[in-house]
């Protein structure tokens, strides 16, 4: 049986991180590309140097050859200009459209079948750029970004509580970036809903905290944007798709009137699995998360109008 075949696309910090630790999982063959030749190149042999270290059987290989992806089950695109300090997810949608256009024209005849996870900024907006652009099926064209949420809001549940990660079942719906929606009452601390465990101030500073997340890495690093957690998020949901193992994670996908919503891609529970998205989970919103899940799905639809 031949192992699963993955492609990133883009071999900056996000695309060569997730590549490391689908490594380190050993979850799948994995091919990097770039622009940049010597870079992907460069970056894949120095993972194999680990190889006997770290005792992985998968291998990476460098290119800037779309041919070098043919066959892959998941095409990851990572490529784009990333977000600068005082830059919002919206002020990068004229240029990584543009780049996201150029991607799927090289790598979608390579891999026609292939599910396709976008995490180029701004995400929502590029992923359902990406599906009209390529005309795949919509489930398999998702975005990254809900996973990414939730582990910022699971963090600052953790800050804010001293609970240790694995005690809080936590959960962020719709854009990903300021019209995200953190879900307080649908979260959990020992089971405990998280409402009722904290103040309405500590809530309050929870929710923005997991809003500003990212804005807050950014300022920090002045150079760049986060990597690390938005890497380790890809390969959570590859391990669903790679592994069909039927995971429920907050998904940009697109809904087709679920929550009230239809014809557009955002971040909402969705089953994983061989195939892309298997399903969409629909939540007991009370009027309130509702309302906020409709303005952010508005949100994402004017950004789309605008640049269309």
């Amino acid at each position: 049986m031949s192992r699963p075949k993955i492609t990133i696309v883009g071999a900056g910090n996000v695309g060569a991180t997730a590549a490391s630790l689908l490594l380190l999982k050993d979850l799948a063959d994995v091919v990097l590309i770039d622009v940049a030749v010597g870079m992907a190149k460069g970056k894949a042999l120095d993972l194999m140097h680990m190889r006997s270290n770290e005792q992985f059987v998968s291998t990476v290989s460098g290119t800037g050859d779309y041919a070098d992806t043919a066959g892959s089950d998941v095409v990851v695109v990572t490529a784009g200009v990333p977000r600068k300090p005082g830059m919002t997810r919206e002020d990068l949608l004229g240029v990584n459209a543009g780049i996201i256009k150029s991607v799927l024209e090289g790598v979608q005849p390579a891999s026609p079948d292939a599910v396709y996870l976008f995490v180029t900024n701004p995400l929502d907006v590029m992923t359902n750029l990406a599906a009209r652009i390529s005309g795949l099926p919509h489930e398999r064209v998702l975005g990254m970004g809900g996973v990414l949420d939730t582990a910022r809001f699971t963090y600052a549940i953790a800050q804010e509580t001293g609970a240790a990660p694995q005690e809080i079942e936590a959960l962020v719906v719709g854009a990903h970036g300021e019209a995200m929606v953190p879900l307080p009452r649908l979260s959990t601390v020992g089971g405990t809903p998280l409402d009722s465990l904290l103040s309405p101030d500590a809530l309050a500073r929870v929710v923005s905290n997991t809003v500003q997340g990212g804005a807050s890495v950014v300022e920090l690093l002045q150079t760049g944007s986060a990597f690390y957690a938005p890497a380790s998020s890809i390969v959570r949901m590859l391990e669903a798709i790679v592994g069909d193992t039927g995971a429920v994670l907050s998904t940009c996908a697109f809904l087709d009137g679920a929550y009230g919503i239809d014809g557009i891609a955002m971040c909402v529970p969705a089953r994983l699995g061989a195939g892309g998205v298997q399903g969409i989970v629909e939540l007991d919103l009370d009027h309130s998360e509702r309302a906020q899940l409709v303005a952010s799905a508005a949100a994402i639809r004017a950004q789309i109008d605008a640049w269309a």
